[in-house]
């Protein structure tokens, strides 16, 4: 089942477990017209959080922090046990991923275009962008590529220009930081803005990512300077000096592609939809496909203290691997069918995020194997 986007092709993400969190997450890209109001409408207290969908989660030192539909923010001080609602929430949109780079310093995105900004560790957050403003920067960009002489900014203007007609209804998906300063934001139709100077100020990537026909961006990660940006058919780009230029990397299966890990700068993991899970030791020149055992959706993935790999398929199946990737292992244990992000605490406990909430799960039972 796929999110449609008005005007184009359909959507995924978070969104390809159950058709609950399809439902609640894309109310701004089935009825356009209420996405101002969603902009501006402070997210509203909710007894019933814990159990709302959870789109992703991440930590902000010993914090746990959660974000999901209508603007929902989680939080968790001991180690993902017990959750309360952040105080102050701008926006009712759907949040799709959360980054922390540093106990207090974090950042959101979601639906509406919108980019988040928090200093105190989640408890508030603070409005840096959205899908107006977003769509204004492309335009720019690609106005100042066409008069410059760029042979493939023609197409990438008109696009620009429906972007701004159509208003603020085009998702971020993922959002990732280097430091304080260094940020990106990538997200529906190849949307991709970066900035230098701790989100005061965005500029659009399209011009350095090699994605002529504006493929959906679903994640961004990095380690050091080196960037991976994971999308739909296959596609799958890779900077090495901090985002100044990106190359598209070569993989054999065109389908959609939900995360991407580089474990060192020659092995690569890309995993994504019908169970696909592909293994590349040599920085992406050939591919091994991973048997996983069957053909379930993997929705996120993580390397954990240990130097494990974790990987969640929509079912509510944990995979994890001792051999970097080489082979998975079911986890013991039965889990939330759903899940959309995870995250490792302090103590080596996991927090899933998902249809359902969230969950924790032991340290002990993390590496039990199932039988």
């Amino acid at each position: 089942m796929s999110i449609r986007l008005p005007g184009r092709r359909g959507i995924a993400r978070a969104a390809v477990v159950l058709p609950a969190v399809l439902a609640a997450a894309t109310v701004l890209a089935t009825q356009t017209q209420a996405v101002p109001d969603l902009l501006e409408a402070p997210a509203s207290a909710d007894v019933r959080a814990q159990q709302s969908p959870q789109l992703n989660v991440a930590t902000a030192g010993s914090r746990f922090v959660g974000v999901g539909v209508r603007g929902l923010v989680l939080l968790s001080d001991d180690a993902g046990r017990t959750w309360r609602q952040a105080g102050a929430v701008p926006v009712s949109v759907a949040l799709t991923d959360v980054h922390f780079v540093t106990s207090t310093d974090g950042w959101a995105v979601g639906h509406g275009g919108v980019v988040l900004q928090t200093t105190d560790g989640g408890e508030t957050w603070q409005l840096r962008l959205d899908g107006r403003q977003a769509a204004r920067i492309v335009f720019e960009d690609a106005q100042a590529r066409a008069q410059a002489g760029d042979d493939a900014a023609a197409r990438a203007l008109r696009d620009a220009q429906r972007l701004v007609e159509e208003g603020p209804d085009k998702p971020f998906l993922g959002v990732h930081f280097l430091d304080g300063q260094r940020g990106f934001a990538v997200g529906a139709y190849g949307l991709a803005l970066a900035t230098d100077d701790g989100g005061r100020n965005w500029h659009a990537l399209m011009g350095r990512i090699p994605n002529p026909r504006g493929k959906h961006l679903y994640t961004v990660r990095a380690s050091g300077a080196d960037v991976l940006i994971a999308g739909e058919q296959g596609a799958l780009f890779r900077s090495l000096d901090g985002g100044q230029h990106f190359s598209a990397i070569e993989t054999p299966y065109p389908g959609t592609w939900f995360g991407a890990l580089a474990l060192d700068r020659d092995t690569l993991l890309a995993y994504g939809l019908r169970g696909n899970v592909w293994r590349s030791a040599d920085g992406g020149a050939s591919w091994r496909q991973i048997a996983l055992g069957q053909a379930v959706t993997l929705t996120s993935g993580s390397v954990l203290a240990d130097r494990s790999i974790v990987l969640a398929d929509e079912s509510g199946r944990l995979l994890r691997s001792v051999d970097g990737a080489r082979s998975f292992t079911p986890v013991a244990g039965s889990f939330p069918t759903g899940l959309t992000g995870l995250a490792q605490g302090g103590d080596g406990a996991l927090v899933l995020s998902g249809a359902r909430g969230l969950t924790r799960v032991e340290p002990a039972q993390l590496v039990a194997e199932s039988r």
